[in-house]
């Protein structure tokens, strides 16, 4: 299919549109859980290569760094070569290195395999979300990214407590075998279904402007992580802080300025894009730190176990499924804006309210601010993933994708950097140290997180109250009632 022809072709559904939404969805949600699931395997997977359980925090920095690094070319890799080629070599990228890491006997060989992962799931993420957008129209947008982004809200809850089953009944191998069939599954439902569409195929590759972005995003994403330890060097974390903020305006000024940048910021001046990555982000770091915090408060805090805590945070899971049954009513009849905001201040609330709990506190009540946490996160998530590519033309498509994909990843990662930033903090306040960590710290790091959400919505108020209206259908059921 020519450019011109994807670009001229009239707004509606293609074939297959629905089995490319679901295709998406089953390996974002494969992607997301390997960056999660072996928390609780690790000092199985230690114990396999014969090192410390510490230093196998190696794996999980080096697939977080992979995937912030590469997924900025993939909006360049869809143009060059197809939508099916990119997307469907992702997933057989990532499928392969699955088997790498089951098989691996040493740290080096199994950070080398999660480094050959993170290359294939930057570039599934972004160019699987690209794939949906162009094959689904406006108005039916709300409902396909409702589904592809459930994934980002669910494998952080239900990682852990599946990586523990698996590693207690099994072995930590079978939880990268497990991507095995779903990988294969996935090639060929690609290699039907989804067209290898090119926007650009003579695209230069701004060379420039991945080393810029991959430095600004490695040393900053490292920095955050290092200030989350007990054993921070600070001299460098204010060399790398320092090296990634000169890299991060170098970059900002290069891709302002080149003819064909590797992330294209033009998306940027459209309204409802720039909010949804702004205030947006802010949100998606606060919820970020909450699926880091919750199972160190529950066993570190409470004195749970592995397993009783992995159940007890499957309430924020039940909430988060429970809100995709009404997320498309809603958002018809109070629009983006209305519930960005109220709901935003909620979700907010709902986190800080964590900072109420404690070990006497009964399990259903905890249980129940969970479950209501669930839900907002989740609308808030679903809205705003939305909203980002509602005024988006088609031809920005490649370059909203993979801005957001990459703002997405760091938000991510630096979340989980704010959730252990916020905990120190709170052991600081309270003359604690990391051996002694008591329940009233986390009540602080919820506090501060509660606080960082609930500034993402200063930014939602610039919305116009119109804003994804055809997308939301807002319009029309204001029309319907007259």
């Amino acid at each position: 299919m020519s450019s011109s022809t994807a670009s001229s072709e009239p707004d509606r559904t293609k074939p297959g549109s629905s089995i490319i939404v679901m295709l998406v969805a089953a390996t974002f949600f494969m992607e997301n859980l390997d960056g999660t699931i072996i928390a609780t395997a690790l000092p199985q997977m230690a114990r396999s290569f014969g090192v410390h359980p510490a230093d196998m925090s190696l794996g999980i920095t080096a697939y977080l760094l992979t995937l912030a690094v590469f997924i900025p070319i993939s909006g360049w890799a869809a143009d060059r070569f197809g939508l099916r080629t990119v997307f469907g070599s992702a997933i057989a990228v990532f499928t392969a290195a699955s088997v790498l890491c089951a098989t691996t006997s040493t740290l080096p060989a199994f950070a080398a395999a999660r480094v050959l992962q993170g290359i294939g799931g930057a570039m599934m993420v972004p160019v699987g979300r690209l794939a949906v957008l162009r094959a689904t129209p406006k108005d039916g947008l709300m409902r396909a990214i409702a589904i592809i982004t459930w994934p980002g809200l669910v494998a952080p809850v239900i990682g852990p407590p599946l990586g523990g089953f698996i590693t207690t009944y099994s072995s930590w191998r079978w939880i990268f075998y497990l991507n095995v069939p779903l990988g294969l599954i996935g090639l060929l439902l690609t290699w039907r279904f989804v067209d290898n569409v090119r926007e650009d195929a003579q695209r230069r590759f701004d060379f420039a402007g991945f080393v810029l972005c991959g430095i600004a995003c490695v040393t900053l994403l490292y920095a955050m992580e290092l200030v989350g330890r007990n054993d921070a060097s600070w001299p460098l974390v204010g060399a790398l802080v320092a090296m990634g903020g000169v890299a991060g305006v170098l970059s900002w000024r290069h891709l302002r300025r080149a003819a064909q940048p590797v992330v294209d910021l033009a998306p940027l001046k459209i309204q409802t894009f720039a909010v949804a990555m702004g205030g947006g982000s802010l949100f998606r770091i606060a919820i970020s730190a909450a699926p880091f915090l919750l199972p160190l408060m529950f066993q570190v805090g409470f004195g749970m176990n592995a397993f009783d805590s992995g159940l007890l945070t499957l309430a924020v899971f039940a909430g988060n499924l429970s809100m995709k049954i009404v997320t498309t009513p809603v958002m018809r009849r109070f629009g983006f804006r209305r519930v960005l905001i109220v709901n935003g201040v909620i979700a907010a609330l709902s986190l800080a309210a964590m900072a109420l709990l404690a070990p006497s506190t009964p399990k259903l009540a905890i249980a129940v601010v969970l479950f209501a946490s669930g839900l907002s996160r989740s609308l808030q998530f679903t809205a705003l993933n939305t909203l980002s590519f509602a005024d988006v033309p088609k031809a920005q498509m490649s370059g909203a994708s993979a801005l957001s994909s990459t703002l997405f990843q760091m938000t991510m990662g630096v979340g989980v950097a704010a959730g252990a930033i916020a905990l120190r903090i709170g052991e600081w306040l309270h003359g604690h140290d990391a051996h002694s960590i008591a329940p009233e710290d986390f009540s602080v790091a919820f506090l501060i997180v509660g606080f960082i959400g609930l500034a993402a919505v200063i930014d939602l108020l610039r919305l116009p109250k119109d804003a994804g209206a055809l997308v939301s259908g807002h319009g029309k059921a204001d029309r319907s009632r007259r």
